[in-house]
């Protein structure tokens, strides 16, 4: 296929990026800035893309993203470019930060997760989900306490405890991202001005000089 890449991606390429994650986060804000829409709707697609980030709807936050902007009336595909605040450089300090404060505010207090467990712990609810599931069309057994104990032990704090830092950040970027995007925006626009002026002058130029002057029409008629 024409647009289909010549060498596929690795594992490696997707927690760490070709050029680096700084690389890749200019691309994302040049993306967000070159967006046909207005800045403030831009900027609240940005608010909802990085407040999901905060949530524990790993493979649901495009969906979740373009929802919550859909409600705002913000842009849709600036919240799916803004999510790219959870990654994997980001994603242990709100995995880790979001179950601890869910916990201290359900009352549950527990020893302190790692993030690399937090993440495996939610691979392997994600496989216990699709067994369970695969047990309805088959003689196996669906088994739901370890499911119980995640939901209770992780997802629900990191749910919990997501909301108000997810919030905080969200309205952080929010108001950073919409008088950069204005003033991104205003100055392509004077950018664009410019060289349709320039495109204007020279094409006026070249009909002055193609124009004959008195003296080569005099010329002509002697």
């Amino acid at each position: 296929m024409v647009f289909r890449r010549r060498n596929k991606r690795t594992i490696l390429e997707w927690l760490y990026p070709r050029g680096g994650w700084l690389r890749a986060a200019n691309y994302v804000w040049h993306r967000l800035t070159r967006l046909p829409d207005p800045p403030h709707r831009i900027a609240r697609g940005v608010w909802a893309g990085v407040f999901i980030s905060f949530t524990p709807l790993f493979g649901f936050h495009f969906f979740g993203a373009a929802l919550i902007a859909f409600l705002m009336r913000g842009n849709i595909l600036a919240s799916i470019l803004a999510t790219f605040f959870g990654n994997p450089v980001t994603f242990p300090l709100i995995a880790f930060g979001s179950v601890e404060l869910g916990h201290i505010l359900l009352g549950t207090g527990q020893e302190a997760v790692p993030p690399s467990q937090i993440l495996s712990a939610f691979a392997y609810a994600g496989g216990e989900v699709w067994n369970n599931i695969l047990a309805i069309f088959t003689a196996d057994h669906a088994k739901w306490s370890h499911l119980r104990h995640f939901y209770y032990g992780l997802f629900k704090p990191y749910l919990i405890g997501g909301i108000i830092p997810g919030i905080i950040a969200a309205t952080v970027c929010y108001y950073i991202s919409l008088p950069m995007i204005s003033a991104y925006q205003a100055l392509r626009q004077k950018r664009r001005r410019a060289r349709v002026e320039k495109l204007r002058h020279l094409a006026a130029q070249r009909l002055r000089n193609a124009r004959p002057t008195q003296a080569d029409e005099e010329a002509g008629q002697g």
